[in-house]
């Protein structure tokens, strides 16, 4: 089974709602991939952010188990790809983590977009969080075409 790690910067937001999305995608073309998340700054032990809960329940996601989790070098190791949210997470894995940069790439960067960050909605309104969504699952679809 393929293991694709999404990495933010405190996985309360972006990672956790991008891996719910991806496996609710990918369960209609491919259950050999197995989708996990990891932030770069993590308070933990933190839930997902208010309203990243609430924008989850608007596409029937449950995401409400989630606690965010530091990354480890052992997170990279067992990927086979590494997607991050911003070219600045992209920096500091390969930085802090050179052995494994041939697999990081940002998930824009990987699907082949030309604006490579997703936006940070942390603190936002519900409306900077919808939009972060629909930006998600606009990638998370490439993804799996590209993937399939």
């Amino acid at each position: 089974m393929r293991k694709i790690l999404f990495v933010c910067t405190g996985n309360t937001c972006r990672s956790p709602m991008a891996q719910a999305l991806a496996q609710h995608e990918f369960e209609k073309i491919d259950n050999q991939v197995e989708f996990f998340s990891r932030g770069l700054a993590v308070f933990a032990p933190s839930p997902p952010s208010k309203n990243a809960l609430l924008i989850m329940q608007q596409y029937e996601l449950d995401i409400s188990y989630h606690q965010a989790t530091q990354i480890q070098e052992e997170d990279i190791q067992v990927a086979d790809l590494v997607l991050t949210m911003t070219r600045e997470h992209k920096q500091y894995l390969t930085h802090h983590y050179p052995q494994w940069e041939y697999k990081v790439f940002t998930l824009k960067e990987y699907v082949e977009q030309e604006e490579l960050d997703i936006l940070d909605p942390f603190g936002g309104s519900l409306q900077t969080y919808q939009e972060c969504a629909k930006d998600l699952q606009k990638q998370i679809i490439l993804l799996s075409q590209k993937i399939k």
